[in-house]
């Protein structure tokens, strides 16, 4: 990796092997085997999925096993094209052209990774068309130029399908230039392995809470707009690693963020003593 692309992965965040350790993914499926095939094919990525299983760090690794930089934008309603791909600024007393994230991954060959894609306007997305297909360019109209994406450039999008209403969903025509995988919430016996690294908790209490995260899954209620994900569960298993008792730790990591409704959370806190009651959370 030359010193450039360093540079832009310290600056970025992204991963570059030799500088860090991989980022912890464990892998539910053959997602890492698809997405690294389909990389080295110059194809785009389109992964779907619930918030919080895991979809981010997936790429992370993905980028350190592939030891390119990485670039993430998260996506929302005002983002628009020249956020993605530059505008002029004025600097001093000079009109200067400032890149965007965008264009600094094809540019440089890095992996640009657009979270929540749909949250973006969809005349923003339709700039990712000639990228996302078999011509891998990115016209930029300011400047009367069109780039070719240098060696490893990798567009990656991902977003919440159960999440999004008829009016956020991606195009068919930007569907279409993807390769898409698909995300879950791991088994049981993976996604204790998961809490249990990440929060620093032991097994048995890592276990614990994804019994009553599965419970939570498992509910048949509109009140709920996501259940409770992998990231909340390790949010929770840190409060535990500092001390909170278990019970105190899922009302404050995994039901408050989850609703406001105090019907929906008097509920929750009877699985919270169903699922978790006899535990003080000791470990």
């Amino acid at each position: 990796m030359s010193t450039d692309e360093q540079r832009l992965a310290i600056q970025n965040g992204a991963l570059a092997q030799g500088a860090t350790k991989r980022p912890f993914y464990e892998p539910i499926g053959n997602e890492e085997v698809v997405f690294k095939a389909a990389h080295r094919q110059g194809l785009s990525l389109l992964l779907k999925g619930p918030t919080g299983c895991g979809k981010t760090r997936f790429v992370e690794a993905m980028a350190y096993d592939l030891q390119r930089p990485l670039i993430t934008v998260a996506c929302h309603d005002d983002l628009t094209t020249a956020d993605l791909v530059g505008r002029y600024l004025l600097r001093g007393d000079e009109t200067v052209w400032t890149d965007g994230p965008l264009t600094r991954a094809v540019r440089d060959g890095a992996i640009c990774y657009l979270d929540e894609v749909v949250e973006a306007r969809q005349d923003t997305t339709v700039v990712l068309h000639p990228l996302a297909d078999y011509r891998r360019q990115l016209p930029i109209e300011r400047l009367g130029v069109t780039l070719d994406a240098a060696p490893g450039f990798g567009l990656v999008v991902s977003y919440n399908p159960g999440y999004q209403s008829v009016l956020k969903d991606l195009k068919d025509s930007t569907r279409q230039r993807m390769v898409a995988i698909e995300f879950g919430f791991p088994e049981p016996d993976v996604e204790t392995g998961i809490v249990t690294h990440e929060a620093g908790v032991d097994r048995a209490v890592a276990a614990e809470l994804v019994r009553f995260g599965q419970a939570i899954r498992r509910l048949e209620t509109g009140a709920l707009r996501e259940v409770a994900s992998t990231r909340v569960l390790i949010a929770a298993g840190r409060l535990v690693a500092e001390g909170l008792p278990l019970r105190v730790a899922a009302l404050a990591a995994i039901v408050n963020p989850l609703t406001d409704d105090p019907m929906v959370s008097r509920g929750l806190g009877d699985l919270i003593d169903v699922y978790l009651g006899a535990s003080d959370g000791s470990g």
